[in-house]
């Protein structure tokens, strides 16, 4: 559209997380940019709903909503972080799926592309060695508060099994629908310089899932790079380059 509409900015979160992540978002990535942050349910506000752990409980939590708001046509894209980064395009595939608009590009944080994500399933995984993964990239607390019984372990430890059971089926569908081809959406790939998990390959990997063009970039940080400066404003300026062509007559992406 030509009427100088902001381009608005879905965001998804990590495994085991809210929107917080995202709470300076919306001063960082800078003019131009409308900034939703998406909550899943079973945390934060929505803590009583039911956790999605397959595709479809998730396109009926988050489908309708963010159906009924892209409908108008304006200008829209997605972000997702890690696990956020499959629900995006999960998300983003439903969404051409219905002829709604596409978004203009797809971004994902520290998310390997669907065909490279860990294959293990929650279940599989003990209490002890998920502890210890989440302790190795800086998602768990140290000392007594990570420790068996306390209130980080009650309360984190089953939404974090749960998204995993949530990555393994969005995963799952997706190489399950790749039969249909990949999107045409662009895809801007971050990953975090000394993210000991995510790395170039995996990124490099999302070329698969993508006709548009894949952009990838490494920003400072670690797997959760998200709560740092750099990444907004990367994925602003992205907007802004998606704005000032919808403000060009016949302008084209």
């Amino acid at each position: 559209m030509g009427d100088g509409s902001p381009v608005t900015l879905y965001c998804f979160a990590h495994a085991g997380a809210g929107v917080s992540s995202f709470v300076h978002w919306r001063a960082r990535t800078g003019p131009g940019v409308r900034t939703v942050p998406v909550l899943l349910p079973g945390r934060e506000a929505r803590r009583r709903e039911a956790r999605p752990t397959g595709r479809a409980a998730l396109l009926d939590a988050l489908l309708r909503p963010l159906a009924d708001e892209v409908a108008d046509g304006r200008p829209y894209a997605l972000y997702g972080h890690s696990l956020g980064g499959l629900v995006a395009h999960t998300l983003a595939r439903a969404l051409v799926d219905q002829q709604l608009p596409a978004p203009a590009f797809l971004a994902v944080g520290a998310s390997p592309a669907p065909h490279l994500g860990p294959v293990r399933h929650a279940e599989e995984i003990t209490d002890a060695r998920l502890l210890r993964f989440v302790a190795d990239i800086g998602a768990a607390p140290g000392g007594a508060l990570a420790a068996p019984g306390s209130v980080w372990h009650r309360s984190v430890l089953p939404v974090l099994r749960d998204d995993l059971r949530l990555a393994a089926a969005l995963r799952t569908a997706a190489l399950d629908d790749e039969g249909r081809g990949p999107l045409n959406v662009p895809v801007l790939a971050v990953g975090g310089r000394d993210d000991p998990v995510v790395g170039a390959a995996s990124l490099d990997g999302w070329a698969r899932w993508t006709t548009g063009r894949l952009v990838r970039r490494t920003v400072p940080g670690d797997h959760f790079f998200v709560r740092g400066p750099h990444i907004p404003r990367l994925v602003g300026r992205a907007c802004r380059i998606v704005r000032r062509t919808e403000l060009i007559p016949g302008g084209q992406q």
